[in-house]
């Protein structure tokens, strides 16, 4: 798999959005861990949780738990293998979300994650949403103080502004290595955004990379995802999926972008690999440019 930067380090240019095997409607465990196999064997070496990736009331760190147990279990190698993990968001079971920024739930959260994924240091821990409760330079701050301590190496920030992004990498400097935020064929509001990270040479990681393309597991019943569009003519002319191509896609956006597509099957995280592979004609990024503008 072609490779980019985040940080220090390379990972695959594409890598796994875990949230789907543990929240509504996830897999049975053997599947689940199949499908983690399946995207090592792809070439994928980052993989993306939270420790609010849960269903149930009570579950906190299941995805993290289970990301372990998988990695633990895969015979091959995983040494080059980032698990990143994000803080400060809650789930009370009924399908809610909550956030909380302060300083100390962070700081307990992560060394909470660390013992869930069973790491001296997180590689890469992300602050999930800014808390509008709480002050932004406090949150980023308490990642600053992770960081000082050793409990990560380093920093991301989730859902955030440009002007958060620039005050966040004013208050870590080289420990703050990536973005992400939502950014997909449908939804292309951060696109400030992935301009500034691009600039600021910061990896920018995509969730919910497919959206208009494919249902996202957060969409819920809202009806089916696009067909017919330019994304699905080139598919069908190149005789990939539809999914590959939008992929494709936001690779040639920057070479900032590292999508995080979702995946709950072996099948689909195999699909969303071999985007890596594939390159965009001129021709056909004007005809997908010229849809989306």
């Amino acid at each position: 798999m072609r490779q980019r930067t985040l940080g220090t380090i390379t990972v695959g240019a594409v890598g796994l959005g875990a949230m789907p095997l543990s929240i509504e409607g996830r897999p049975d465990e053997q599947r689940a861990v199949a499908t983690v196999h399946a995207a090592l064997d792809a070439g994928v070496t980052l993989i993306d949780t939270a420790d609010s990736y849960h269903w149930h009331a009570g579950e906190r760190g299941h995805n993290e738990r289970l990301i372990a147990r998988a990695l633990r279990l895969y015979g091959g190698d995983t040494s080059d293998v980032l698990v990143a993990t994000k803080g400060g968001r809650g789930r009370s079971g009924d399908g809610s979300w909550t956030v909380t920024g302060t300083p100390g739930h962070l700081k307990r959260a992560a060394e909470a994650s660390a013992g869930r994924l069973g790491v001296e240091a997180i590689g890469l821990y992300q602050l999930h949403k800014p808390d509008p409760a709480v002050p932004w330079a406090e949150s980023v701050g308490a990642l600053r103080d992770l960081l000082d301590a050793g409990t990560i190496r380093s920093a991301g920030i989730s859902n955030v502004t440009t002007d958060q992004i620039r005050e966040a990498h004013a208050i870590l400097g080289d420990g703050l290595v990536s973005v992400q935020n939502q950014y997909s064929p449908a939804v292309r509001d951060s696109e400030p955004a992935l301009r500034l990270s691009t600039r600021l040479g910061l990896a920018f990681l995509p969730w919910s990379p497919l959206g208009g393309i494919s249902r996202s597991s957060l969409d819920g019943p809202a009806g089916p995802p696009s067909a017919g569009t330019a994304f699905h003519a080139i598919a069908a002319e190149r005789g990939i999926s539809p999914q590959r191509v939008a992929l494709a896609w936001l690779l040639a956006c920057s070479p900032a972008v590292i999508p995080v597509p979702g995946a709950s099957r072996p099948a689909s995280v195999q699909d969303s690999a071999g985007a890596a592979d594939i390159l965009l004609s001129e021709a056909e990024r004007a005809r997908l440019g010229a849809v989306l503008a």
